[in-house]
C-alpha cells in the first residue's frame, strides 16, 4: 500500500529499459538515471555523480551498482551511496512496476 502523501509518476514501460543499461528520464526539474537490473528490479537515482557531475545513466552496471563513466566511482543503486575509498551519495528514488509500466514514487 502506498502512503497517501506519495505521488506516483509514470516514467516508462519495462520494455523500454534495456537490461543493465541506463536511461535518462526527466520528471519536472529532476533528471534521473533509471536502470533495469539483471534480476528484473528497476532502480532510479539522481543522474549526476557527486564527484564531477558524470552522467550516471551512461555508466556501466554491475549487480546493484553503477560505475560513473568519468572516473569509475562505484555507486550503489539501492541507497545512492558512493563506495569506499570514495565518498558521497546521490539521491535515490523508489520505483514500482505495475503491469508493464514503471512508476517513480516521490513524497
Amino acid at each position: 500500500m502506498i502512503n497517501q502523501s506519495v505521488k506516483k509518476f509514470p516514467i516508462c514501460f519495462v520494455r523500454d529499459l534495456p537490461d543493465r543499461l541506463g536511461k535518462t528520464v526527466v520528471i519536472g526539474d529532476k533528471e534521473l538515471a533509471v536502470f533495469k537490473l539483471s534480476n528484473g528490479k528497476v532502480r532510479a537515482i539522481e543522474n549526476r555523480c557527486p564527484h564531477k557531475g558524470g552522467v550516471l545513466s551512461e555508466g556501466i552496471v554491475s549487480g546493484e551498482f553503477v560505475f560513473c563513466p568519468m572516473h569509475d566511482w562505484k555507486i550503489c543503486l539501492e541507497d545512492g551511496k558512493v563506495q569506499e575509498p570514495d565518498y558521497g551519495c546521490v539521491k535515490n528514488y523508489q520505483t514500482i512496476i505495475e503491469g508493464e509500466e514503471v512508476y517513480l514514487l516521490i513524497e
